[in-house]
Formats: structure tokens, sequence, C-alpha cells
């Protein structure tokens, strides 16, 4: 195993500036589908909405209107009701033509049934005076439902192009159905003292003001509407960019310490000393092991190492700070410290050894070789905080992680399993660490741990194979 530096960065924790880091190409992945998701069912619920609506629309006419010349308009809500099929059909996150053109055919067939004659109907009725049935209120079904489904550029569009469709079918009216003179005189002869009411109920006029005031409302409901759709889709951005940060911290950090920082308004960037306890563990022999297989192998043995040694990390509340090759290292304190902090680090190496002894069993069925590991423990001071310029990564370092790494290397000479330092074992009784905690461990005072001036005494428990 390559000797451990002094500096040890955790894998990146924090959002990477660099615009073409793996992280940001992996979070717009993220992105991109969790929209999809949402577009996805937005469409479904709006169309879903549009089949309920437009059968209850059906029947208010046929029951409000009881003649068979209604039927015209129950086959536009019927076409509707199609369409609504294929815009489901054609929704896609982004640009898409097609459900775009779809949006607009809905507009056209809404605006031609308001205002265009029924020809089944035998009524002599002026073209203008169909704008008096108030039907321009059922474009409001139509944003309501767009907001379930579409972006706020889209509904903000369907504002717009509803206004403008409504009012070249205003000036279209207006153009090819000049009122009737004869129609128009009798009116205004009947209510010569109410030149204003004239003005309201005139059926031969398409009555622009009434048509303009009436976009200008819609517009507005229609970019309010848009800007409530905006803050929804910040907020699903922003909600995904915490769970997306949980989970990188859950690759790091225990499920509990995950929860703690992510209430915990201090920011890891703050450099501060902490006390705390270094694991190291390693496999033994790895290199004559891995020369016996192929690269694949050797790839699945660290997979199956790695994880196993990974959930008793998380298992005991501790920080996996980084994997070394056929190893790992990983803190207890960090980068919340507690109280049972060197006794978690304790318990976690000798269950790491259980855990080995059940896999090695497995392993011997099969006929496959032991996996053999060493681990050291230390509980000193370290300084922790983010390093890096453009990527930042939090960082544990100090004298204690090169001491825990030095332990770890002397299991080869003491033949051990586990090698701690004095103060850890010292902090352990500190912390009222039980007899078994530390039972099974040897003293060797004086040991020469490289890169310390004074020799250390050191406690071993041996691997009894």
């Amino acid at each position: 195993m390559a000797e451990a530096s002094i500096t040890t960065p955790v894998a990146s924790m924090r959002h990477a500036t660099d615009p073409i880091s793996q992280d940001q190409a992996l979070a717009s992945r993220h992105m991109r589908e969790a929209l999809e998701e949402h577009k996805r069912r937005g469409v479904e619920l709006a169309v879903l909405a549009r089949w309920i609506i437009m059968p209850i629309v059906a029947v208010f006419l046929l029951l409000v209107y009881p003649d068979s010349s209604q039927l015209y308009y129950v086959g536009l809500l019927a076409l509707l009701c199609v369409n609504g099929f294929f815009i489901r059909r054609f929704a896609r996150v982004g640009r898409s033509q097609a459900e775009v053109g779809l949006i607009m055919l809905d507009l056209i067939l809404m605006t031609f049934g308001m205002i265009y004659p029924n020809p089944f109907d035998a009524a002599d009725m002026p073209v203008p005076a169909h704008y008096f049935f108030d039907n321009y209120m059922y474009f409001y079904i139509i944003l309501a439902a767009g907001t379930l489904a579409y972006s706020w550029r889209t509904v903000l569009g369907i504002g717009v192009w509803t206004s403008v469709i409504w009012l070249c079918g205003a000036g279209l009216v207006w153009y090819f159905a000049p009122p009737d003179a004869e129609l128009s005189a009798r009116l205004h002869e009947s209510l010569s003292d109410w030149p204003h009411l004239v003005y309201l109920i005139d059926l031969t006029s398409v009555g622009f003001r009434f048509r303009i005031q009436e976009v200008m409302v819609f517009l507005m409901v229609a970019a309010i509407l848009a800007q409530s759709t905006r803050r929804f889709y910040q907020m699903l951005e922003h909600s995904a960019d915490l769970a997306r940060e949980r989970a990188n911290l859950s690759r790091y950090f225990s499920p509990n310490v995950v929860a703690q920082l992510s209430q915990n308004d201090e920011p890891l960037k703050q450099v501060r000393t902490e006390e705390v306890a270094v694991l190291f563990i390693d496999i033994i022999g790895f290199t004559e092991l891995a020369a016996q297989k192929d690269a694949v192998e050797v790839i699945e043995l660290l997979r199956g190492f790695h994880g196993r040694m990974e959930q008793e990390v998380f298992r005991f509340d501790g920080t996996l700070d980084k994997y070394l090759g056929d190893g790992l290292m990983a803190t207890f304190g960090t980068p919340i410290p507690g109280e049972q902090d060197a006794s978690r680090a304790l318990a976690c190496a000798r269950s790491m050894c259980a855990v080995l002894a059940e896999w090695n069993a497995e392993r011997r069925r099969v006929g496959a070789p032991e996996i053999k590991a060493g681990i050291g423990v230390h509980f000193g001071e370290t300084v922790q905080g983010d390093i890096g310029a453009n990527r930042l990564e939090y960082a544990v370092i100090g004298t204690a992680v090169n001491v825990a790494s030095r332990l770890e290397t002397m299991t080869r000479a003491l033949s051990a399993r586990i090698v701690m330092s004095d103060a850890m074992r010292a902090r352990v009784l500190l912390e009222g660490g039980d007899e078994e905690l530390l039972a099974g461990f040897t003293c060797f005072p004086a040991q020469v741990v490289r890169g310390l001036d004074k020799t250390m005494s050191v406690w071993a428990m041996p691997r009894g194979d």
C-alpha cells in the first residue's frame, strides 16, 4: 500500500466550479430526468383533466340547450379530447414543434367553435352575437391545464397565442360579417336615450373594447400563472440539488451524520482543529494476490472488500475519507465530533475483523484464497477544512493521519490484525470503554514509528492464524 500523505482530501463533497466537470454533467442528467418525469406526469394529469372536463361541458350544453344542433359543439369537444391524446404522445422536455403545433390547434379549434356560426343551427343570428355567450372563459381551462405540464414559457405562450388568435378571429368577423344596418338602426331607435346601453347589447357589433378587455385580463392571469410555474421549476431544481448533495454526502458519511450535516448551518470550509480517531485498513499481500487474477477479478475482489468495510464504517457512524487502492481511510469525529469517537473507531475495527472472518468462510467454501487485512487506529489532533481552488475538497490533515497509517503498516511486523496507539487506548478508557472492547490486546512498548522523533507504546491484537 502506498504511504499515506499528511494531506488526505476527501472525494469532492461540494459543487465543482469547473463547468465541464463530471459532477455537473451527472447533475444535469439527473435534473433532466427529474424534469422529464415531472413533464410526463403533468401531461398525463392535464390530458386526464381534459377527458373529464370536456364530457362535463358537453353534458352541460345538451342540458341547457336541448337541441340536436348542439351536437356540433359536442363534436368539437371530442376533437379536443382526441388532440389531448396526441399532445400526450408528443410531449417532450425542451422544444417540441409537434407539441407546440398541437397546442396551437387546440386554441384554433376553440376559437373557431366559439365565433363561427353553427352550420346545424336554423336560427338566423348575426355572427357577432356569438360573443355574447361569454365562451372566452373556456380558454382558462386550457391555460390552467397548461400549468400542470408545461414550462413557464409555454404557459405564457398560451396566454399570448390565445390573445392573438382571439383578436384575429374578432378582426375576421368584423371584416367578413359587416353589421346588419337595419337591426342596428332599430336598436339605436329603441334605445336612443341610452346610447351607452346600445353599445353593450348591440348584437351586430364585435365589441372590440370588450374583446381587448378579455385579452388583457387573460394575459395578466397567464403572466401570474407563468411566474408561479417558473417558481415551481426553480423549487424543483433546488430540490434536485439538495437530493444530489445529500446523495453525495451519503457516499462518505453515515446516514445520521448526513442528517446532521443537512441541518448544519456552519460551513464545512471553516478551518478548525479537532481531536478525532483515524482508522486505516489494508489488504495484506494484495500484490501477490492480484498477480494471480485478471483485471476483472481484481476489481470484483476490491469491490467486495471495500463494500463490506465501508458498511462497517457507516454502521459505527464513521466518515469514509477515501479509498486507498486495496484499502481505505476512515475518521470518527468528522465533520462533527462526538463523545464516543475513539470507542466507535475501535468497535468498527473489531467488527471489520469479524466481517472478514465471515467473508473468508464463504471464500473457503468456493475454494477462493482468504483475505487478510491489517488495521491501524490512532486518536490525535487533526486540522479539518476545505482545500483546493476551483474544485473544493474536504480534507483531514495532521500527524495523527500519518501515525494511523504507520500503525496499519506495523501489523505485518507484529503479526496483528489491529494495532492501536496508546493514546487511542487511553481515549477509549476515558470514554468509558468496556473491558470487552479492549480485550485481546498486548502492549508493545517503545516502538519506533517512522516519521516520529520519539518512540511510542502500541497495542496489538494477534491474528491467531
